[in-house]
């Protein structure tokens, strides 16, 4: 694919300015829950947080995930640590 590049300028204007990223982002629902998941399955972020950015609750994502056949990570001290902060912050 020629258009690679497009991407590498997409890193750079994403660091300058990721808030504008972001809402692009997130108006591509699709692409937005892409990149939730992955980021969880990548142990970036916890269940609760992918939660919280797509605006469900952590029992409508484990259904969904359930249903798509995403796997759900055995949590480790860290995903407690960050569940509880998610917790905190309701």
């Amino acid at each position: 694919m020629e258009e690679l590049w497009m991407i590498s300028e997409f890193e750079k204007i994403a660091a300058l300015n990721p808030d504008r990223i972001i809402k692009l982002l997130k108006k591509d629902k699709e692409l937005f829950w892409e990149i939730i998941v992955s980021a969880y399955l990548d142990r970036k972020i916890s269940l609760g947080k992918a939660a919280e950015l797509l605006g469900i609750t952590r029992e409508e994502l484990i259904k969904e995930f359930h249903k798509r056949g995403i796997p759900i990570r055995k949590l480790s001290k860290e995903d407690i640590i960050a569940e509880v902060e998610v917790l905190e912050c309701l």
